[in-house]
């Protein structure tokens, strides 16, 4: 591992991003190259330089921090991404890891865990603060819902309001597949009907 650890911030919020500056130009050996405020301009920034840690907020105003997550993980796999926020819920924190994050800090977290998790991510190893442990270890595993591509496709579809004849016109199958689609559904995420089914999606970022 080179000496120095480059890293950028991608948060909407004027004072977590000022704070988090604070604290990054304050230590040897991590250079803090530059900070967004959207996460398209993170993205750009990162296809023209080479980022060792992203701090990386999971709710951007332009793309969510699932999404952006996956986009840096498959362009870049040699960039290491930690989830920053101040939501705590363990199924949440297990969407980001699953999305590609390496780790996950709460906002809240001191100075020193903020920088003990980039040297941890830059080094390879989990990069996630004491509180997220804590939260992860009293939490059931695998709890979140798996879902297919094919189910995703539905999912959003739903979403966009369309009737399951809609859904199968427009993909090319039966109304019968697309209610035992969503039948299955409702059941992965444990909720009684589709608007249910479209809240929790959308709480757990998988819309």
């Amino acid at each position: 591992m080179k000496n120095n650890i480059s890293v950028i911030i991608i948060d909407d919020h004027p004072i977590v991003l000022q704070g988090f500056s604070h604290i990054l130009q304050g230590e040897d050996q991590l250079d803090l190259l530059n900070a967004f405020t959207s996460a398209e301009e993170g993205l750009a920034f990162l296809q023209k330089e080479e980022v060792d840690v992203v701090l990386l907020d999971i709710n951007m105003p332009d793309i969510n921090g699932i999404e952006a997550c996956q986009r840096i993980n498959k362009n870049h796999p040699d960039c290491k991404i930690i989830a920053i926020s101040n939501n705590n819920e363990s199924s949440i924190i297990q969407r980001m890891l699953q999305s590609g994050a390496c780790g996950y800090v709460l906002k809240n977290a001191s100075a020193d865990e903020l920088v003990e998790c980039i040297r941890d991510a830059a080094a390879g190893r989990p990069a996630i603060s004491r509180d997220v442990q804590g939260i992860l270890s009293s939490t059931k595993k695998g709890n979140l819902p798996k879902i297919t591509r094919r189910e995703t496709e539905i999912l959003q579809l739903l979403a966009q309001g369309m009737t399951s004849p809609e859904i199968a016109e427009k993909i090319f199958v039966s109304p019968l597949t697309i209610e035992t689609h969503r039948r299955n559904l409702i059941q992965k995420f444990e909720v009684n009907n589709s608007a249910a089914l479209i809240h929790r999606a959308m709480e757990l970022k998988y819309i």
